[in-house]
């Protein structure tokens, strides 16, 4: 059967000798494998396409399991987040844990439209780990795992200081924060932002600036998240740590 989808290539290897594998965050499919044949070839007319980050327009063949590419156009390259080593790391951190987050059942339209939104406003120079902390929730309200910000995950306090505890799913106020050892406490400024961002699409994303000390907690607070609930070793992550111990 023929399929005539937009996607964005999360993941490419090669496939013998001349091939590629990629899979799309497609608009109206959820995750797909397909295979491009010769994509690794210098003439090739599709090898533009096997590259992480492009958006297209992908017509394949398939009957069961992975596809095969018949025809496809690019809709934007995103060639600038392959060519900036920063914006490399964060756009290869967003692909990487698309295809390991989401499931088929997971890969909504929805979620396909905050990853080009999010890959769009990497290419448009907003602050980047403002981007990546806002599409991590997405993924993970994607995935099942929504955390709740607006009152105690415990008791439903909405008044007080809170304290992020990714065991209860949230955060916790004052009374309840001895349920969770690991729990912090939060700044009104993370705790805001926090409130916005789990509500925010990130097409409609704009400037934004945040304090180094929000920010800070913020990234603290995705990171506690995202272990929690996903648990899975990133390779582009690492390299993110790498890329922060040297930032200025």
């Amino acid at each position: 059967m023929q399929y005539r989808v937009e996607g964005i290539v999360v993941r490419s290897m090669d496939y013998g000798e001349g091939n590629k594998i990629v899979t799309l965050l497609t608009n109206t499919h959820g995750k797909v494998g397909i295979i491009i044949r010769g994509a690794k070839k210098v003439k090739s007319h599709y090898g533009s396409l096997a590259q992480l980050f492009t958006y297209g327009e992908f017509l394949f063949f398939r009957n069961s399991g992975l596809g095969t590419l018949t025809h496809g156009e690019i809709i934007e390259s995103h060639h600038l987040l392959r060519e900036q080593l920063e914006l490399a790391a964060y756009a290869s951190y967003a692909a990487e844990l698309t295809d390991r987050v989401l499931q088929e059942e997971d890969a909504s339209a929805f979620m396909f439209e905050q990853l080009r939104a999010c890959l769009t406003a990497l290419t448009e120079g907003k602050d980047p780990g403002i981007v990546i902390q806002i599409y991590e929730l997405k993924l993970l309200q994607a995935a099942g795992y929504g955390p709740e910000f607006a009152a105690c995950a415990a008791c439903g306090n909405v008044v007080g200081p809170m304290w992020l505890s990714a065991r209860a799913g949230g955060v916790i106020c004052r009374n309840c924060k001895h349920r969770d050892p690991q729990a912090f406490e939060l700044g009104d400024g993370a705790l805001k932002l926090l409130r916005l961002f789990r509500e925010l699409d990130l097409r409609r994303l704009g400037a934004i600036q945040v304090k180094d000390e929000t920010k800070k907690q913020l990234k603290l607070s995705m990171r506690h998240l995202v272990d929690t609930h996903i648990g899975i070793q990133l390779k582009s992550r690492a390299f993110l740590d790498q890329l922060d111990k040297f930032a200025p």
